[in-house]
Parts: structure tokens; C-alpha cells; sequence
């Protein structure tokens, strides 16, 4: 937990690694949990590949952060590629694991899947694996929420009502999607709010601290980018040391106002990045 220095309210922090491609680079990853976990987060996060492809990575470095860390880790699950054997296998390895939190998403297509394969696959939606997930094991269940709408969403009223109906099924909290403009949280939170959904939301936060970062993970979030940040980019694109300084700054002045307005959580997408992680959590304490 961090300190609301405004508000005098206790507000979670947590954050998102991936696993690497390559099984040599496992050490690099471990490494940057073992920086990562000075700062004792409420919990860590890790993503699982499109079709279950780090589905083993996920479980390891899940476990990582959970035995040596000491860290609480939240598994990514994908419904994606997955049938109920499946996925009651990687329940039965998360559970034996001792991993208690689940992270339940529908997930991106996979390179390899063809477009029939995807309209035919088994679990259409993230709400289709989450009655599994509660009757198999004692685990706590986040879901993921956007802001300015999932982008296959026709608008954002359809998309917030499919929300309440995820958080019916028993999502414990949620957690949003990147966004860069925070007017476009609170105006969220509002709606959800109207529409009788009180989980708890981690507010979504990336920090861009290189300048070719906003592609292909923007795109695909349908998160808009303010003329601010695209400003900064602009203006830093040549100076790799500067867009650094300037993306860890726009960052924390975002954590700071999303604190005065009493947002309870802050969920950082680290991007295996343990020095901008450190920066910034020093910054907001």
C-alpha cells in the first residue's frame, strides 16, 4: 500500500511484467522481480501468451513472485485457444502452485490461429471461463475494463453494461485498460458507478519512455493519445535520455491526479522496466 497524500487514504500499487520469448532471457526477468519486490507492491502481475503460448512461463514466474519474491502475483488467463481441459489444467497448476489471484481476459487472436479456428473457438469471451474459474479453487478473480471502450465495443454504454454483467458473474476487481487522459477515467468511473458496478478499479498506467513506444499495444487498446503526450514525444524523439525523464514525469503527474480525485489503486504496465518502476514509486510516495 501507498499513502494518499491528499486524502489520507490508503491506495494499492501494483504492477505488469511479460514473459520473455526466449527460455535464456528467464534470468533477466527474475532479476527485475527481485528489484521490483523492494518496493513490496501490493501485487505483480504477469501476462499469458495469445493461446496459452507462455502459459508455462506465466505459472513459473507467477510462482516466482508468490515463494521468493514474497510478493502477491496475479496470473493473466486467456480464454482464447483454451478448452475446458485446458484450462482445468492450468487451474490445477496455479492452485498447486499456491497462486491465488486470476486475471480473467478473453485475449488477442493468435498469429497461428486461423480465422475459422477463431469464430469457432470454444470460449468466445472472458465471461465464458470465469464461472469455471470460481467453481475450481478458492481464487481471486479480477477483469479488465476500458475507459474509453473495449474497441470492439459498438459504444461505450454497451460495453460498460457487458461489464456489470462480468462483475455479476463474481469479479472480485478490475483493472483498466492503459489511458492517457485521465478526464476520460473519471467519466468512466461515473458511468459505472450509475450502473450499479462497485468493484474496486486499479487505474491502468504506462509509462512511454521511449519514443517508438505507442504502437502496436495502443493501437490494439484503442486508448487515445492527448496532443500533451504526443507533444513530448515529438519534442524528445531524438533524445532517448529526455523521453525517458519526460515519460516517467507525464506518468507520475498522472498517479498524482488520479490520487487527489481518490482513486484507490494504481497499476503500473512496467513493461519489465524495474528502474522506471523504482522512479516512479519513489516519485508518488
Amino acid at each position: 500500500m501507498i499513502k494518499n497524500k491528499y486524502l489520507n487514504e490508503e491506495v494499492e500499487f501494483s504492477c505488469e511484467v511479460f514473459p520473455p520469448k526466449r527460455n535464456d532471457e528467464m534470468y533477466d526477468i527474475f532479476q527485475t522481480l527481485d528489484d521490483i519486490s523492494i518496493l513490496k507492491p501490493d501485487y505483480i502481475s504477469v501476462t499469458y501468451g495469445a493461446g496459452g503460448s507462455n502459459s508455462k512461463k506465466t505459472a513459473k514466474i507467477a510462482a516466482y513472485i508468490q515463494h521468493i519474491c514474497e510478493v502477491e502475483s496475479l496470473a493473466h488467463m486467456t480464454a482464447v485457444g483454451m478448452n475446458p481441459e485446458s484450462l482445468q489444467k492450468l487451474l490445477t497448476e496455479l492452485h498447486s502452485k499456491g497462486i491465488k489471484r486470476i486475471l480473467a481476459l478473453r485475449g488477442d487472436r493468435p498469429r497461428n490461429m486461423t480465422g475459422e479456428d477463431y469464430q469457432n473457438r470454444y470460449y468466445k469471451y472472458a465471461s465464458d471461463i470465469i464461472p469455471e474459474v470460481k467453481k475450481n479453487g478458492d481464487f481471486k478473480i479480477y477483469a479488465a475494463c476500458y475507459p474509453e471502450k473495449h474497441p470492439e465495443s459498438p459504444d461505450i454504454d454497451s460495453d460498460i453494461r457487458h461489464l456489470k454483467e462480468k462483475v455479476d458473474m463474481g469479479i472480485d476487481e478490475l483493472i483498466t485498460q492503459m489511458f492517457f487522459d485521465n478526464e476520460k477515467l473519471y467519466r468512466f468511473m461515473d458511468k459505472i458507478e450509475k450502473a450499479g458496478i462497485n468493484a474496486n478499479i486499479h487505474a491502468g498506467i504506462m509509462p512511454i519512455t521511449r519514443a517508438n513506444q505507442l504502437g502496436t499495444s495502443v493501437s490494439l487498446s484503442g486508448s487515445s493519445v492527448p496532443s500533451k503526450l504526443t507533444g513530448l514525444i515529438a519534442k524528445y524523439s531524438e533524445d532517448t535520455e529526455g523521453m525517458k525523464k519526460a515519460g516517467i514525469e507525464y506518468a507520475v503527474n498522472q498517479i498524482d491526479d488520479l490520487m487527489k480525485h481518490g482513486v484507490k489503486g494504481i497499476h503500473l504496465y512496467s513493461m519489465n522496466k524495474a528502474d522506471v518502476t523504482i522512479d516512479i514509486y519513489n516519485a508518488i510516495i
